[in-house]
């Protein structure tokens, strides 16, 4: 799945192992409103935009890789997903740390509670990560996720899409949803800790009501140091984010960086394609399958 600033497109390769590819255009109210361009609230929305585009694109990507014929997800059935999806996160990373924390006898407001309960809320995260990485069809998620960001890598340094210029880039990226994860766990430390000691049922109330603010501020920090990757503060605010994601990527086929590319070009206006053609070959396989 790839994401320009004017559109999304997700691609895969059938039971045939041919590459087909959709693409789409951004929702209005995330990628040019008003709100778009307000700090702490274009993170929300940003991110609620994430997981509506990334269920969409399982749904469709699913669909064709096992030769089914396309549905499209209704709007039910995204609901129900997502809320499952939100369940799941709060009941898992939210709601066991804090009980941790409190049934380790700890007082809410003091630093050694507050401490505990991001020890343990990190520590499941790349547990959790490193456990689902032992599947193989999750191992080929990820070096599919390898191969998204080594072809980013390569269209923002301006070099032709080809296998040897994109081969020479990492799996990692810093601007990467994995790093956004990280990133919030450790915000959330400061943002929980303002909360004050109160009974569990509020603590866990207030993880929640707050999860929009951790929200909007991982978002900038992010964002800052992916505009910044080159000097110290860049390097040291995406650090975190690129340890982990060394469990979310892996070194790709190639065949995997041909199905990145077309997604890529789905993604892009046409005359950001016709910059790209400018620059130099790209992957034969992925250009016919572009077809434009």
């Amino acid at each position: 799945m790839m994401r320009a600033p004017s559109g999304w497109a997700v691609a895969v390769r059938n039971p045939g192992g041919d590459i087909e590819a959709v693409s789409h255009q951004l929702p209005r109210l995330s990628s040019r409103s008003k709100w778009a361009r307000i700090p702490l609230v274009r993170g929300v929305l940003v991110l609620g935009e994430s997981l509506t585009l990334g269920f969409r694109a399982l749904a469709w990507s699913g669909q064709r890789s096992a030769g089914e014929d396309e549905e499209p997800v209704s709007t039910g059935q995204m609901a129900t997903s997502m809320t499952l999806a939100g369940v799941f996160f709060i009941a898992v990373f939210i709601v066991v740390p804090l009980l941790a924390a409190r049934w380790g006898g700890l007082d809410a407001s003091s630093a050694w509670f507050h401490l505990v309960e991001a020890v343990v809320r990190i520590a499941m995260l790349v547990g959790y990560i490193w456990l689902i990485g032992r599947w193989e069809e999750i191992g080929r998620v990820f070096a599919y996720h390898g191969a998204e960001h080594m072809t980013i890598h390569a269209y923002e340094a301006g070099d032709p899409l080809d296998l040897d210029h994109i081969g020479t880039y990492r799996p990692e990226h810093p601007r990467c949803g994995t790093s956004f994860l990280l990133i919030v766990m450790l915000v959330a430390i400061v943002v929980f800790s303002l909360v004050g000691s109160l009974p569990w049922y509020w603590l866990i109330a207030s993880r929640v009501v707050l999860i929009p603010l951790v929200a909007g501020l991982s978002y900038e920090i992010l964002k800052l140091g992916g505009s910044q990757v080159d000097r110290l503060v860049g390097r040291i605010l995406t650090a975190p984010g690129l340890w982990l994601q060394r469990l979310t990527t892996r070194a790709p086929e190639e065949s995997m960086i041909e199905v990145a590319v077309v997604a890529l070009l789905h993604a892009l206006t046409d005359e950001e394609v016709g910059e790209v053609r400018a620059r130099g070959p790209i992957v034969p396989e992925a250009l016919a399958a572009y077809g434009r």
